[in-house]
């Protein structure tokens, strides 16, 4: 039965209303330098411990280097970061330092040679578990093996890609009656 109120939605536009979570930068190194991608396309695979799927392009050169070292960190910023997080997504780390360009300051993990980004409210030190999807479907299965919050900030505000440029912000939370912890 079709409805007169709604309209046909291009299949390519599908991804903008499954947006899994909040844009997150991912830090690497290839053991020369530290290098930054943007990303949008993550999701929980399992709590405890906390595994997560990353999709990262295979034209990228993070790519390449998740491949080889099989770490990663995921660094969730803030809206105040928006503009550097969405600038950084726009060139390739192959060809510019993005720490330098963009005045992120690196800080040591404690369980992965990928440095965190000082100014993100969260940073996740993940670990590759399962590179069985990457060939594939871009898919890496990782572990986060130790976790970081800057508890200085009481009501983060993330950002989230709804394509073409547009994003939304997290807004007023709101809580409600669940069985779940």
């Amino acid at each position: 039965m079709t409805s007169t109120v709604k309209k046909t939605l291009a299949l390519a536009k599908v991804y903008q209303l499954l947006e899994p979570g909040p844009v997150v930068l991912v830090s690497t190194t290839n053991g020369t330098r530290p290098n930054i991608m943007t990303m949008s396309w993550h999701m929980m695979v399992d709590f405890e411990p906390p595994i997560l799927a990353c999709v990262i392009s295979n034209r990228g050169f993070t790519f390449d280097i998740v491949k080889k070292t099989k770490e990663l960190v995921l660094n969730i910023p803030t809206v105040e970061l928006a503009k550097t997080v969405v600038a950084c997504g726009n060139c390739t780390g192959q060809s510019v330092d993005k720490f330098k360009k963009f005045g992120l300051t690196p800080t040591p993990a404690s369980l992965v040679q990928a440095p965190l980004i000082g100014e993100c409210y969260a940073n996740l030190e993940c670990k590759v578990i399962d590179t069985k999807l990457a060939s594939k479907y871009n898919i890496f299965i990782c572990e986060v093996v130790h976790a970081w919050i800057d508890r200085k900030q009481l009501h983060p505000r993330t950002i989230h890609h709804h394509g073409n440029g547009t994003f939304v912000v997290d807004g007023p939370t709101i809580k409600l009656p669940s069985k779940m912890k």
